[in-house]
């Protein structure tokens, strides 16, 4: 086109007033010119990375495998490289999980109806509300057992922990024992003060002993709403990390074998485990910048 019969064949009609004619930009004409002298592939563009991505899934697995916790998802194996001292972004994490399968697995989301809880649960400062619980389990020897378990509301960490085969009202006290002591030295009337427990309306936690226990200790009860388990949300969600880290992977004979289990796995929790809502600290290490103190064994 550019090579126009002007009143000779040799004649030649410049690039400007055929694209001019035509409506079209003169780039386009230069650009295809160029890329066809030396053809460029094609690049993702922006900021180049400094670790390819095969080695950065190299050390996704390498944070996977040497974690002491299964299915940690992308936030926390972000966070487990930063520590590491491996500066990635988070979004390029979760792309290369979701590429090679390493994305922790996730239940389907239910579909409830109205919450009659609404409010915020956790505290600004420890040892201000604790939350208590029962779930249960089974050892090959003894059959289905009750485990009752303690957590603080701010920290998240697990105060108290104690598995039975009886879920009696005097079982559920053993773990709130644990925390009283861990927490506050000592064991006598009135010695956590002003301290709320948050529980559900089972029968162990609205039973006359276990009440009158909590307010010997100048425990405030705090029960949740009726049929709305996340008004005790904390230990809940503790339920659900210990039965995914412990008590779904491993196999218990007796009573006293798991409840030294559950003791192990307190002082692991409390250590290791990364609480998202902490900025990926333990729950001790929260505790530690709150008060300068940790708490005892």
């Amino acid at each position: 086109m550019i090579r126009a019969d002007a009143g000779s064949p040799d004649h030649f009609c410049g690039v400007a007033p055929v694209f001019k004619e035509l409506g079209l930009p003169r780039s386009s004409h230069y650009a295809r010119a160029a890329r066809a002298a030396a053809p460029v592939p094609l690049q993702k563009r922006g900021p180049k990375v400094l670790i390819p991505d095969e080695a950065m899934v190299e050390a996704i697995r390498q944070v996977l495998s040497g974690s002491p916790f299964l299915g940690e998802g992308y936030r926390k194996v972000h966070a487990r490289l930063r520590f590491a001292g491996i500066r990635v972004g988070k979004p390029r994490v979760m792309r290369l999980m979701r590429e090679h399968g390493l994305q922790a697995p996730a239940k389907g989301r239910r579909s409830l109806g109205p919450r009659i809880h609404d409010g915020i649960i956790t505290t600004e400062r420890p040892d201000e509300m604790w939350g208590t619980d029962a779930t249960s389990t089974f050892t090959l020897d003894e059959g289905q057992v009750a485990v009752f378990g303690v957590v603080d509301h701010c920290t998240g960490e697990l105060l108290g922990i104690h598995a039975a085969k009886q879920a009696t009202r005097f079982e559920a006290l053993e773990p709130v024992r644990q925390a009283v002591r861990s927490s506050f030295g000592g064991f006598q009337a009135a010695i956590v003060s002003g301290l709320k427990l948050r529980h559900d309306n089972g029968s162990q936690y609205i039973a006359d002993a276990f009440q009158k226990e909590l307010r010997w200790l100048g425990i405030e009860s705090s029960p949740s709403f009726v049929r709305a388990p996340e008004g005790n949300g904390v230990i809940e969600r503790f339920w659900r990390t210990l039965k995914e880290q412990l008590l779904w992977i491993r196999s218990f004979r007796t009573i006293e074998e798991l409840r030294l289990a559950l003791h192990d796995f307190k002082d692991l929790y409390n250590h290791q485990w990364l609480v998202k809502r902490h900025g990926h600290r333990t729950p001790a290490q929260v505790r530690q910048d709150l008060t300068g103190k940790s708490v005892a064994a």
